[in-house]
């Protein structure tokens, strides 16, 4: 397994991280994503762990908590062993303290979560959402006491758009607080839109990517194709709702392309998009996720080998899309593209 530094902070966890968002789950959205019991999760962080994923991923609002209850349970007498991301924003409830990112609430959410993971601090807590009824001077400052209280290690985001990132980067700077040093982001070959913006800003300024839906909501598995119905056990009946929008075209365009890397390498679809995900600047480790063993292991394969420059044309080609504006000048236009080189 290799390991990288998470953006510019000296923590380094594996280029595969494992999302605890099927542990313990119920409700139409978590539900469908799958049920792990604690002796069933258990088995999952053992095979992780031999294949040197020690990076475990949840969030207070998956199943109502369960999540990280049930990962709290499987790492149980290993906490040494494992690194664990957690992330809070999002409601929990109906009441006005129930959601966003104010002292109260953080402090609140903060001590929740450390109960139910069993543990006494967090190695990597994330904002889920932007709270723009919050100060931008009031989360950080919060996070900077958690910090210093010893309950959490570092910070990062999830979801964020550039300029709030940014933003909260420049407080952090101007008053000496903690920098966020992840965001974790949608990425795929079936939505690559973080590298208009966030994936330029990442590399400037230390902020790494921990890259969720890595295989685009279930849709780059291999099993949906052109011209054929959505296989009956897909997530996707459930939930297509709640992720990112796909064109089905284009779809399908990034999953021929796949096919004929798979032929060429002899491994499987997942693999690849996994794998070219790997390769991708300022990605520092993709979570994947698992409803059995089988889905486990074969994510796992996805390292310990790289495709041919040949191969990630293809897959380059295939997945491209259009850039918006102002990003289109510096595509067409040679002067443009001088003054903003590409990262990729």
């Amino acid at each position: 397994m290799e390991y990288r530094n998470l953006g510019s902070s000296g923590l380094r966890v594996p280029v595969l991280s494992f999302g605890a968002g099927t542990f313990g789950g119920s409700g139409p959205l978590f539900g469908a994503w799958g049920n792990t019991d604690a002796a069933e999760a258990r088995r999952m962080v053992d095979i992780t762990l031999e294949a040197g994923v020690n990076l475990f991923d949840t969030a207070d609002v998956y199943s109502a908590g369960a999540s990280e209850t049930v990962l709290g349970h499987a790492i149980k007498g290993r906490r040494d062993a494992v690194l664990i991301s957690t992330k809070m924003a999002l409601p929990m409830g109906d009441g006005p303290a129930d959601w966003g990112t104010s002292r109260a609430r953080l402090i609140r959410s903060t001590d929740e979560a450390l109960k139910r993971l069993g543990t006494d601090y967090i190695d990597l807590l994330q904002l889920h959402a932007f709270d723009a009824t919050t100060p931008v001077e009031e989360v950080l400052a919060t996070l900077d006491g958690l910090i210093t209280a010893g309950k959490i290690r570092y910070i990062g985001v999830s979801n964020f758009a550039g300029w709030q990132l940014m933003k909260s980067l420049g407080v952090s700077e101007r008053h000496g607080y903690p920098r966020y040093v992840a965001h974790q982001v949608y990425y795929s070959l079936a939505g690559r839109d973080y590298e208009w913006e966030l994936m330029p800003l990442g590399a400037d300024q230390g902020v790494g990517a921990l890259v969720w839906s890595p295989l685009a909501w279930g849709r780059l598995t291999g099993k949906i194709r052109r011209g054929q119905p959505l296989p009956e056990g897909s997530r996707l009946h459930q939930t297509s709702e709640y992720g990112p929008p796909v064109d089905d075209e284009k779809l399908y365009d990034i999953v021929d392309a796949l096919d004929q890397v798979a032929q060429e390498t002899g491994k499987t679809v997942p693999q690849i998009a996994l794998n070219w995900l790997i390769g991708r600047p300022t990605v520092a480790s993709v979570v994947i996720g698992a409803r059995n063993e089988e889905q486990l292991r074969q994510n796992l394969g996805a390292v310990g080998w790289s495709l041919s420059k040949e191969q990630l044309e293809t897959l380059d080609k295939a997945s491209a899309a259009a850039a918006p504006y102002p990003y289109f000048p510096y595509q067409r236009q040679e002067g443009f593209a001088r003054l903003n080189p590409p990262l990729v």
